[in-house]
């Protein structure tokens, strides 16, 4: 039970003074101690499910190297997704182009083909026609117009076959064209016998709307446009005609041909064989014709939308193609490279393996792997409990810490699959900020922890391994201090360069060919993602700094030096209201970052904190002697010294209020409570014991209780330092003659005082520390009173 610090009481025979069951009792009934037990055993279960402890994980990897080659371990089929493609996209390419009916479209064309008609038979000569009435007939000169031939039944003209006539034969072919709209074959002839030329239009017209019968059944596309969906009109045209919504539509299925005009024209075509059932329509076929080709408009809009949607369809519904496999089948032969189809291949296998394990198998190595992972985790619990107390100690920290390594662990199984392999930056992030909040020993052990279930649980293989540790261990060594955002990126860049290295050197290890080696590009794609993950992580560390600190409560050096900035409100306001509180702060600061560099400690730390200790002073400057000017009357002579005692005292809830109000971090806080611990304020103690010895009707005896400070004691070896610092500071002021051996009596007195008082044991501090920072801070103290040469006085002339 050692991981949540319970104790034992032995008596001088070392027999338990309680029994087993009065010491289970207690410690179950510990609200702080079953938080941590259910923090323990929830990351442990977290960290099974996040493994997927009750399967084997997939270790092959794109571009790896396999030497011996790959056999199948059992019979198996693989779903064939290239082929499977192919089959989908046949079947696609299959579906019908949807086309929808416009409703009235042919009455449009029909009424546009009598207006022309009209035009020609009100025209006296071809001049007379608009340009759009010419291009349609093809009498216009600067178009091809169509030639008559001697014998029209059943003739079109071939495309390309006419050449540009002069304006006389167009005449010519515009009066022909009319005549053939006349009953009289001559109309000069009927004019002559009285009898006027009777205009046939009606006639023309009425077969001309049975001529296009056949295309309302089905109905004509823009040419241009069904050329480029299926060129060589191999596909099927779907026919919908819309219908209400209360009614399904229908569809008919027709070849592409079939509604093409250009095809109806033809004489085997829908169109091309009605030519001999309308005599009047038939003498100007090819007029008629060359305006179905240039004015007829498409009367079916091709569907997108519904061509896609059945295309998909079809797609769903394409069985998928299998390949079967037998067990001792090679898969991989030997000294190849994983490429994408073989790990296609790997998967389909592992997949089917799972897919066929017993679940008492599953279940046995859920049990197994969360037994290791349990293992694993009690042994890092105890040395965290050896050696950090407080991490372990605070159901709080202990929840947010156990929280950051199973957040890694899944991101770096999640991004350790191809194609990123990017596990190197959720590693290297935890591992920078591990260093930055507790310390290197700690970020080392975890890494260390972290690596053996990251590989454990993805690829299985050393060199992985070799590596997350590589990164590891270069960004912890400079990660010592954090003085800059840049020292993050630096870090980044270094185990950049070290991935980079390591990388080529394993590979150069593990391979006969070391030519064939430098000359494959994917060993550099990964040599090169490895070093860019690194990279991002020290960017990604950097950028998140705050966001860091204010999760796990921790200051970093980046922040102690912007809150050193004297421009500080808080710092401001104390120079102003008390400043003499201001200089004792800032000598205090001074000899303090020393001492504390001696032990190794922060002295960034000490020296920020020392800025802050006495801002509850600003308050009521006026009570505290460092502010008071030479003759001024001290204002707690007409106090008891119980009420000042409790102003000097208040001063430090003072601080606490103003620190918290500002926002400042919760270590500086600490030295604000922490700076007088449970010291005694002296002088008010024993004017109240000489007062109470006056007074003889005093039967009530003075507590020495009531003239300390609450505390706490100090709870870090800078707090300690402070206390130190701080007090000698003070006290120095008071020396007459500041002599080195008077400085370092002071000194040594201050010291021993605290010490037996107490005021270290909650420190960390050791005897041989505290001797270190006596020495430091006497030499400090000498260095600032050491004597002056007097310069003699100036004469007057």
């Amino acid at each position: 039970m050692a991981l949540f610090g319970a104790k034992r009481t032995r008596t001088s025979n070392f027999k338990t003074t309680e029994s087993w069951k009065e010491r289970l009792d207690r410690i179950f009934s510990n609200e702080s101690f079953l938080l941590r037990l259910l923090a323990m055993v929830v990351a442990i279960l977290v960290l099974s499910v996040t493994v997927e402890a009750w399967r084997a994980p997939f270790t092959y990897r794109l571009g790896e190297t396999v030497p011996q080659g790959i056999l199948s371990r059992i019979d198996f089929e693989r779903v064939d997704s290239f082929e499977t493609r192919q089959e989908q996209e046949e079947r696609a390419q299959k579906v019908p182009l949807y086309y929808l009916r416009k409703p009235n479209a042919l009455q449009q064309t029909l009424q546009q083909f009598t207006l022309d008609l009209r035009a020609i038979l009100e025209a006296e000569k071809q001049a007379d026609l608009t340009s759009e009435v010419q291009s349609a007939f093809g009498l216009d000169i600067t178009d091809t117009p169509v030639a008559l031939p001697e014998n029209t039944e059943g003739l079109v003209p071939e495309a390309g076959t006419s050449t540009t006539p002069p304006a006389a034969k167009v005449e010519t072919k515009f009066q022909q064209l009319k005549q053939a709209l006349t009953l009289a074959p001559d109309p000069e002839l009927a004019a002559s016998a009285g009898q006027p030329p009777l205009v046939v239009l009606e006639e023309v017209t009425e077969e001309f709307r049975l001529f296009l019968d056949p295309l309302t059944e089905l109905g004509i596309v823009n040419a241009d446009e069904l050329k480029v969906l299926t060129p060589n009109y191999s596909r099927e045209v779907a026919l919908v005609t819309p219908l209400s919504s209360e009614e399904e539509e229908e569809v008919e299925i027709v070849p592409a041909q079939d509604v093409l005009l250009s095809y109806a024209l033809r004489e085997s075509g829908r169109l091309g064989r009605k030519w001999s059932s309308f005599g009047q329509l038939s003498q100007i076929r090819p007029y008629v014709e060359h305006w179905l080709s240039v004015q007829m408009k498409p009367t079916l809009t091709y569907s997108e939308q519904l061509t896609q949607q059945q295309m998909n369809e079809a797609r769903k519904s394409t069985p998928e193609v299998t390949i079967k496999y037998l067990a001792g089948t090679v898969l991989l032969p030997p000294r190849s490279e994983i490429d994408a189809v073989t790990l296609e291949l790997l998967q389909s296998e592992q997949e089917t393996i799972y897919k066929y394990s017993s679940p008492q198998r599953k279940l046995v190595r859920f049990f197994t792997v969360t037994l290791l992972i349990s293992v694993l985790v009690i042994l890092m619990g105890s040395f965290l409990a050896k050696n950090y107390p407080r991490l372990v100690g605070s159901a709080g920290k202990l929840s947010v810490f156990l929280t950051v390594i199973v957040l890694t662990i899944f991101l770096a199984r999640y991004f350790s699959a191809d194609p990123w392999r990017a596990e190197y930056i959720p590693f290297l992030v935890a591992v920078m900020i591990l260093c930055i909040v507790y310390d290197q020993m700690l970020a080392t052990i975890v890494s260390f922890a972290v690596a053996l279930i990251i590989v454990v649980s993805t690829t299985n293989d050393l060199k992985q391994f070799i590596l997350l540790m590589s990164v590891a261990a270069t960004a912890i060594i400079p990660l010592s201090k954090v003085p800059s955002r840049l020292t993050l990126i630096k870090v980044g860049f270094l185990a950049a360069v070290v991935a980079f290295i390591v990388y080529w050197g394993i590979a150069i290890l593990g391979s006969d060919s070391i030519t064939q080696l430098f000359f494959n590009p994917n060993r550099y794609l990964q040599s090169l993602k490895c070093s860019a993950w690194c990279l991002v992580a020290g960017y990604v560390v950097a950028g998140s700094l705050p966001f860091i600190e204010s999760t796990f409560g921790v200051v970093t050096n980046i922040s102690l030096l912007e809150m050193s900035d004297p421009s500080h409100p808080l710092l401001n306001e104390l120079v102003r209201r008390a400043p003499g509180t201001y200089n004792h702060s800032i000598n205090v600061a001074s000899i303090g970052e020393t001492a504390a560099e001696q032990i190794g400690a922060n002295g960034l730390l000490v020296r920020v904190g020392a800025y802050f200790h006495d801002i509850g002073k600003m308050l009521k400057p006026e009570y505290f002697i460092e502010n008071m000017n030479a003759g001024q009357t001290s204002r707690h002579d007409n106090l008891s010294p119980s009420m000042s005692t409790l102003i000097i005292i208040g001063h430090v809830k003072d601080g606490v209020d103003l620190a918290r109000k500002h926002h400042l971090p919760p270590q500086l806080i600490d030295f604000i409570e922490q700076h007088h611990g449970t010291t005694l304020v002296e002088y008010f103690y024993h004017r109240a014991k000489e007062n109470a010895e006056q007074d003889p009707e005093q039967d009530e005896e003075v507590s020495e209780s009531s003239f300390r400070y609450p505390g706490p004691r100090p709870q870090s070896r800078e707090a300690g330092v402070m206390m130190l610092a701080d007090s000698v500071e003070s006290a120095s002021r008071s020396l007459t003659d500041p002599t080195p051996k008077r400085i370092e009596s002071l000194v040594d007195a201050i010291t021993m005082k605290k010490l037996k008082d107490g005021q270290f044991n909650s420190s960390g501090l050791t005897l041989t520390e505290i001797n270190k920072i006596q020495t430091s801070l006497t030499k400090s103290l000498i260095g600032i009173y050491h004597g002056r040469i007097k310069y003699p006085e100036t004469k007057a002339d």
